[in-house]
Parts: C-alpha cells; sequence; structure tokens
C-alpha cells in the first residue's frame, strides 16, 4: 500500500532507530474484555457511594498515581468487535465495515491498523488473549494470530472458575491464584526473550476473565469481597438486593484478579528494567455485562470505562493527574503511533492524545475536547427476528446525553423469546444460556432475577428501564440526572436542548460519512449486515 511506502520513507529521512528510548518508548496495552469503570482510583471521582469504593485494585491504582486518569472516556460502541475495530483503525466503527458488528463480521484488510504499522516501523510485537474478535479472521489487525506468545496457558481467561476447581481438587486459594498467575508471566516471558536486543517492543494484553460467565461466589471465596459491602453503593438502575449484590460482588472478583495479572507485568518490567521506558495504557472494550443498562447500552454504564496512561511523555503529579477532556478509544490509535514516531495513515477520526498527556496539571488540557460520538448497530445476530440490528447513536456533553434510537418499535435487549405476562424460561437457562431471551443482555444471576421480578410492582421502573422498548429519542440532563433514568427528551421546557443535540449529532455523523445516515440505513439492514444463522424455532409441544 502506497500509505506504508510513504511511512518507510518519512521515518528514513527523520533517522529513526530500532532502540527504545524517549522517542521509542516500549507499549504495553491492557485491555480487558467487559471490565466497565471499576477501580479503587475511580472512587475518588464518584462523589457518591459507589462500586467503586468497594474494588480494591492497588496495581491499577499504582499506575494512576503514575500518570493520568480520564475521567470521560467512552467507547466508539458498547460491544467487543465494533468497539475493538475502532481502537484498532483510529476510525469511527461505523467506517470499519463489516467489523463494525458482532458476529458474521470480517476484517477489512484494506484498513490500516495500528499494532502491525508499529511492527513495520521496528517494534517487536505480541499479544495474548483477545486483541480483535470475536471475528473473522480472529485477532486480524494484529496479525491473525502470528504474533501470539499464549503456549504457557490461557486458563487464566476463566480465572474464578479455574481458581475454585483447583481448591476444590485441594489447593489453597493462594496456590490455585498463583498456579494462573504464572501462565500470565510464562507468556510475558517468552514474548520479551523473542525480542531481539535494544528493539522497542509493542504487547498487547487482552484477558477475558471479567466476561461472563463467573463461578458463583468467587467474589468472597477468592478475594474476600463481601456482598453486602455493595448495599446502597449499587447505581440506581440496580435494585439493591442480596442477589445482584452477590453477582456483582463476583464481577468485582474478576476484576481484582485483572489488577493481579498486571501486578505480574509490572514485576516483570520491573526486573527487566524496563518499567521507566514503557508507555502503560490500562483499558477495557465497555461496560459490566449480564446487568441492566451496561453492555450493549448507550448510557454511561455501558460506554464509559477506564483509561489510565503513564509513562514516558505522560507528566504525572504526586497522586496522579485527573484528565477531564473527553476521548474516544479510538483516539488511542493515533497517539500510539505518534508516541513511536510513526506517521498516520490517512482516515482517522481520532486524535492523539499527547498533548492531553503532557499537561502539567488535572483539568481540561484541550477545550475542544467536550463532547464524544458513540452508536451501535448489531451484536448477538438472532438477538432479532430477521437477524436485524438495535440502531442507535449518542451524543454526549458533560451537561447532556442525547440518544436517538432509529428503529423504536424493536426491542432494545433482543426479542423477549419465550417470555410471556404469566411464563418465563427455567432460571436456569436465564442465568447461563444468553440466547434463553433478550439475547443483546448476557446470562446472568441478574438477568435471571430481573425476568423473575418482572411483574413485581417494587421493581417495575428498574424492569423498564433495562429493557423496555425505548423512544425514538432520549434526553438526560446530567446535572439533575446523572444516573440518566429520566429522560426529558419530550419534555416542552427541554425542546431547544433537544433540537440543538439532534442537529449536533446529525451534523457529526453526516461529516463522518456514516452510512446509518447517508443511504437511508440501506446498508446495515441488509446482508452481510444482517447475515448468519436463522434462529432456532421453538419445538411443538
Amino acid at each position: 500500500m502506497w500509505y506504508r511506502l510513504l511511512m518507510f520513507l518519512m521515518l528514513g529521512l527523520a533517522g529513526v532507530v530500532h532502540a527504545a528510548g524517549p522517542d521509542r518508548p516500549h507499549l504495553l496495552f491492557v485491555f480487558a474484555d467487559d471490565w466497565g469503570r471499576y477501580a479503587g482510583t475511580y472512587a475518588r471521582l464518584d462523589p457518591r457511594p459507589s462500586i467503586n469504593h468497594v474494588v480494591r485494585t492497588p496495581r491499577i491504582d499504582e499506575i494512576a498515581r503514575r500518570g493520568v486518569t480520564f475521567r470521560h472516556a467512552f467507547v466508539n460502541s458498547p460491544s467487543c468487535t465494533p468497539c475493538r475495530s475502532a481502537l484498532m483503525t483510529g476510525r469511527y466503527f461505523f467506517r470499519t465495515g463489516p467489523g463494525s458488528i458482532l458476529h458474521a463480521q470480517a476484517w477489512d484488510a484494506s484498513l490500516p491498523a495500528w499494532p502491525l504499522l508499529l511492527r513495520e516501523a521496528g517494534y517487536h510485537l505480541g499479544e495474548t488473549g483477545k486483541v480483535w474478535g470475536p471475528g473473522n479472521p480472529n485477532d486480524a489487525p494484529i496479525g491473525a494470530g502470528k504474533y501470539a506468545f499464549e503456549k504457557r496457558g490461557m486458563a487464566f481467561n476463566d480465572f474464578s472458575e479455574e481458581a475454585t476447581r483447583s481448591v476444590k481438587a485441594g489447593a489453597t486459594v493462594e496456590e490455585a491464584k498463583s498456579r494462573l498467575l504464572a501462565q500470565v508471566r510464562g507468556n510475558f516471558d517468552d514474548f520479551l526473550a523473542a525480542r531481539p536486543v535494544d528493539q522497542p517492543f509493542c504487547y498487547v494484553f487482552g484477558p477475558t476473565n471479567v466476561h461472563r460467565s463467573w463461578e458463583k461466589g468467587s467474589g468472597p471465596a477468592l478475594w474476600g469481597i463481601k456482598p453486602d459491602e455493595l448495599q446502597g453503593k449499587l447505581p440506581p438502575f440496580l435494585p439493591d438486593v442480596p442477589e445482584i449484590r452477590a453477582d456483582v460482588a463476583d464481577g468485582l472478583g474478576e476484576v481484582h484478579a485483572l489488577d493481579a495479572m498486571l501486578g505480574v507485568l509490572l514485576d516483570r518490567l520491573q526486573e527487566t528494567g524496563d518499567l521507566d521506558r514503557t508507555l502503560i495504557v490500562l483499558s477495557g472494550d465497555h461496560g459490566m455485562a449480564g446487568v441492566p443498562r451496561g453492555k450493549c447500552n448507550l448510557y454511561d454504564f455501558g460506554t464509559q470505562v477506564p483509561l489510565i496512561m503513564a509513562g514516558p511523555g505522560v507528566a504525572a503529579m504526586g497522586s496522579g493527574r485527573i484528565a477531564d477532556d473527553f476521548t474516544l478509544l479510538m483516539d488511542l490509535a493515533p497517539t500510539f503511533l505518534e508516541s513511536a514516531g510513526v506517521p498516520l495513515p490517512p482516515g482517522m477520526d481520532g486524535r492523539s492524545l499527547l498533548p492531553v498527556l503532557r499537561h502539567p496539571a488535572s483539568g481540561q488540557a484541550d477545550p475542544a475536547r467536550t463532547q464524544v460520538v458513540t452508536g451501535r448497530e448489531r451484536h448477538v445476530q438472532d438477538a432479532r427476528a430477521g437477524n436485524l440490528p438495535y440502531p442507535q447513536r449518542a451524543l454526549r456533553t458533560r451537561d447532556f446525553l442525547y440518544i436517538r434510537n432509529y428503529e423504536p418499535d424493536r426491542w432494545p435487549m433482543g426479542d423477549p423469546t419465550g417470555l410471556t405476562e404469566a411464563a418465563a424460561p427455567p432460571t436456569r437457562a436465564v442465568e447461563n444460556v444468553t440466547h434463553t431471551t433478550f439475547a443483546d443482555f448476557d446470562a446472568s444471576p441478574t438477568k435471571a432475577w430481573m425476568v423473575n421480578h418482572r411483574n413485581d410492582s417494587s421493581w417495575l421502573q428498574a424492569w423498564q428501564l433495562g429493557f423496555a422498548k425505548r423512544p425514538a429519542e432520549e434526553l438526560y440532563d446530567l446535572s439533575k440526572d446523572p444516573d440518566q433514568m429520566h429522560n426529558i427528551a419530550a419534555d416542552p421546557a427541554s425542546a431547544a436542548v433537544r433540537r440543538e443535540y439532534a442537529d449536533r449529532l446529525k451534523d457529526i455523523l453526516t461529516a463522518a460519512g456514516d452510512p446509518r445516515l447517508a443511504d437511508g440505513s440501506i446498508l446495515f439492514e441488509q446482508p452481510p449486515f444482517t447475515s448468519g444463522r436463522p434462529r432456532p424455532q421453538p419445538k411443538k409441544p
């Protein structure tokens, strides 16, 4: 491709060498599946009691103290593959072709991806876990497995299940954890051992342990998290009941496991003397799965994610800097390339965060970073009849969240398969098999509890907020309603704001070439975007 030839010429003229240094740092990118925005360091940003006041993440917090924590970091799309497509290319998810959906997705090989560009510029490239996927071919933007380092084992991706199994077989809790963490270290050791002398490296660590499912009771058993510590700390759209607190506690246990894995990587970098020469970036692909308003939703609980960075080029304060600049994770692509001195390929929508990282004080570094656009097309392929998407776009600023639902007659979380006012699928199936009902809402004990209490008047609002059909427009005043529970789009007093945000969103999407606007929604409503297996028909009695 012509842009690769241009890149090599520019690197040659610049006299770039392969050795790591201030201009070519090592890169450690930890990108966790379904992490949500949970870390101890984020408790200082939560003015009210929250889940972050329970989670304990000393190694994540260590990176935050050394660098910068972003208050307003968002994914472009709260679904595995489209989020990662935007991340890999620095483009809006809807500009990544068949990579903009989950299931039946494919990688567009004409799109330049930053990991491969770094490799072509002299970086030693490696990955462990999930980088881009599920998709075809898997992990295409990082070599489709060619640069994977996974031979020491991948059982840490099922951390709570594997650790619980070991404990039942007679191991202590610490022995069970150590066995899994040894896999993390072994894979990273293999990557470091394969690096040519003095060559800068880029290592992407993508654990999936925080993805459903989790071992019931593992939060308390493995990490000492007491579910009752969460009482009064759940967001108000989550019923504050023992069953849901226990489910969330188990999820936080997986975050604790993630923190322990990070600690293994940091300790190894300290041992090799590379820690201070490594740009460390921590983030995740969307909000918590299997709970209302999380994964697959454009509310903050679904799209807002952690973003913590430290290392060369990042100005630090004693207790860690807070950046109030708005950012989408697609901004990481130009950030990584620019930090390595690699020219940016054409077509990127993201903007480098290096000016924000170099800013010496907390607060707003770039006055232009005041909004983000998020969106969604399709997650589980047969969540709705005809494999149809649930198309949404949203504009988020400091003051308001505006959501445009283009097909409000469809079910946002998927069709309520097997569900009537009087009957529901078996609880065990709803807990463990996502396709059982509302297939865009991951199977979980919380989902089962919500389904079983859907007719309880005490939880009617929570049920409707999580599962009901939604109007074409939603508008939330964040100064009065930070949890985005009261839609004021139809309120005459909010008409001017609604029109302003609707127009701003349309202008941004039009300028970016969003197919959802450009062709009357035709593209995303037909194959390959509606391809996939037909929905299984219920068996006749």
